[in-house]
């Protein structure tokens, strides 16, 4: 498996993560075997949230680590708050604070090693999260912290106020969600692709050590379906069974090492409850693909270059 640095952090991750947002549809007997699926492959590194399956899937993941004897030590454990479905965003320090206190006990650990805010929050005061943070962080509930899906000038606001390094931010990012790196090739044009809309987020990462977690990485649009053999993308699949025959793997292989392949040092959040699929899709963490192989295939996804 191979490894990348976490952040500014001197911790040595898996470059793919396990993604537990659908394990609520599983078994406890379900749930262990992907978990020991996934340290099978050198993963480890687990991402959850207090929304998952109402909680469910946080719980189902408790027994699985429970059931799996694995000692704490032996994986990272990252947990998200600040999302109340269907009714608002919320990073006050109270709904943080009582957010971790609830994955805590349903995953059955003393400590998360990460907890990022799931989603911007229009109403958030920096000094309340600052002190919602500090709590976490005094009272041993939380090692580190980071945010989800959001753009450099909210990630600036926030850390002025909180003491913390951010080392996280979680997107969206494949080969068929591409939007954070269209707009590089398109500078200077006044084409669609050449709109910035999220403010350089990539460069902004690299530039300040943050580690980008790619959620969803095989979906096309927001959750719209996988495009991995779908057959609405034949010039797609063509392209990525062309190179997983070259190097010996899957087409899923071939499309994690597509992401792993940006020198951002991306980790890939892989959120299949199949033990084969995870199983191949990981396997591409040991493909190095040519400049060449990377381009290929942004273009067969229907990108183009100026």
């Amino acid at each position: 498996m191979k490894m990348i640095t976490l952040g500014p952090t001197t911790r040595q991750v898996s470059a793919v993560a396990l993604g537990v947002m659908r394990m609520n549809a599983l078994t406890a007997e379900q749930a262990t075997t992907i978990l020991k699926t996934a340290v099978d492959q050198g993963i480890n590194y687990i991402d959850t949230a207090d929304i998952y399956g109402g909680g469910q899937s946080s719980t189902l993941l408790g027994t699985a680590i429970k059931q799996s004897h694995l000692a704490r030590d032996q994986f990272y454990l990252q947990s998200k708050g600040g999302i109340v479905p269907g009714k608002r965003y919320d990073i006050s320090k109270e709904h943080l604070i009582a957010s971790v206190d609830a994955e805590l006990q349903r995953l059955g650990v003393d400590y998360l090693d990460t907890f990022l805010l799931h989603r911007p929050d229009a109403l958030m005061d920096p000094a309340e999260v600052a002190a919602a943070f500090d709590d976490l962080q005094a009272t041993g509930k939380v090692r580190y912290f980071g945010v989800s899906n959001f753009n450099p000038q909210q990630v600036d606001l926030l850390q002025a106020a909180v003491s913390q390094k951010l080392i996280i931010n979680q997107l969206q990012f494949g080969l068929m969600h591409t939007g954070a790196i269209d707009f590089g090739f398109h500078t200077n044009m006044q084409d669609e692709r050449s709109i910035n809309h999220d403010g350089g987020i990539i460069e902004y990462s690299r530039l300040h050590q943050m580690t980008i977690q790619a959620w969803s990485p095989y979906q096309y649009g927001t959750f719209a379906g996988i495009f991995l053999d779908n057959p609405k993308f034949p010039e797609l699949n063509a392209a990525l069974q062309t190179l997983a025959d070259t190097y010996n793997t899957t087409k899923g292989a071939i499309a994690t090492a597509w992401i792993l392949r940006h020198p951002a040092h991306f980790q890939v959040i892989l959120g299949t409850m199949n033990p084969t699929h995870l199983t191949e899709n990981a396997a591409g963490t040991e493909v190095t693909l040519s400049r060449q192989d990377w381009y290929d295939l942004y273009l067969a996804a229907g990108h183009d270059l100026p």
